[in-house]
């Protein structure tokens, strides 16, 4: 009887042995790969809003983008907020200040890559549309624009930038300076007032005029060193123009609406809070 007991009991085994080796071992190994880093970022600058674009990451375990901002006198960057689509619009921004951003992408275990290459920095500056000027022989009191108070104004007052003018022979109006310390430069066919992105150092008028031409965006160079531009949407006749435009507060800087990528000589090196 113990004989029997000890053989059925050697056979109960080598059936949970053998079967036990037909099971399938799983081993997982832990995720510590990050995403990829963001590319293609860049911004366009608004009137109290900076707008964050950049290409979207094809990770299968993608899951949110981290956005960081810091200022010229900071030595690192500040989260300021998480999305899961590729762009992000910051309103908590002042016109005329400088801000710097970077953007990182994270997956579903927590691996977060490396910042965005290239330094995105925008500042953000007033601006205003369908703007009415007239032709300064038609209505001299609102012929001239001041653009550090948004306001249209005589084209003799003090604090006029710019003034319209018709030329009766010629059959065209020309935009012209309203001193001899401020220049305007004609840049030509925009699709849109943020078609320009940056004034440029070359290309003013020597002569402190340019002809006036639908679609066109002007640049000013104002006698304050500031920089503003402005985009003709329409001509009405003989006697007015209507324009878009735009004013950077801050003395000497060139920017005015979307940031071009920079090569990589323009990285900005600063530790990263998380």
């Amino acid at each position: 009887m113990k004989k029997l007991l000890l053989i059925t009991m050697l056979l109960i085994g080598s059936i949970f042995i053998f079967s036990g080796c037909e099971d399938e071992v799983y081993i997982v190994k832990p995720d510590h790969t990050p995403p990829s880093v963001p590319k293609g970022f860049y911004s366009i600058t608004g009137d109290e809003v900076v707008h964050l674009i950049w290409e979207e990451n094809d990770e299968s375990d993608f899951k949110e983008y981290r956005v960081y901002r810091c200022l010229d006198n900071e030595d690192y960057y500040h989260r300021i907020a998480t999305t899961k689509i590729a762009k992000f619009d910051d309103h908590d921004v002042a016109n005329g200040i400088t801000y710097h951003y970077a953007v990182s992408a994270i997956d579903y275990n927590g691996n977060e890559s490396a910042l965005s290459k290239w330094d995105i920095h925008d500042t953000p500056r007033p601006e205003g549309h369908d703007q009415t000027l007239y032709d300064r022989f038609y209505e001299p009191s609102q012929s001239g624009f001041d653009f550090l108070h948004a306001q249209v104004l005589d084209w003799e007052d003090y604090y006029a930038d710019v003034y319209l003018e018709y030329d009766a022979n010629l059959k065209v109006f020309f935009l012209c300076v309203a001193n001899k310390q401020t220049d305007i430069q004609d840049f030509g066919f925009t699709d849109d007032l943020d078609d320009v992105d940056w004034s440029p150092s070359e290309g003013w008028s020597n002569v402190g005029w340019v002809e006036v031409i639908k679609g066109h965006t002007y640049i000013v160079w104002t006698a304050d060193d500031n920089y503003a531009k402005l985009r003709v949407t329409k001509i009405e006749g003989n006697t007015r123009l209507t324009f878009d435009w735009a004013y950077q507060v801050d003395p000497g800087n060139h920017e005015l609406a979307p940031r071009p990528t920079h090569s990589e000589n323009y990285l900005r090196v600063a530790a990263v809070e998380k």
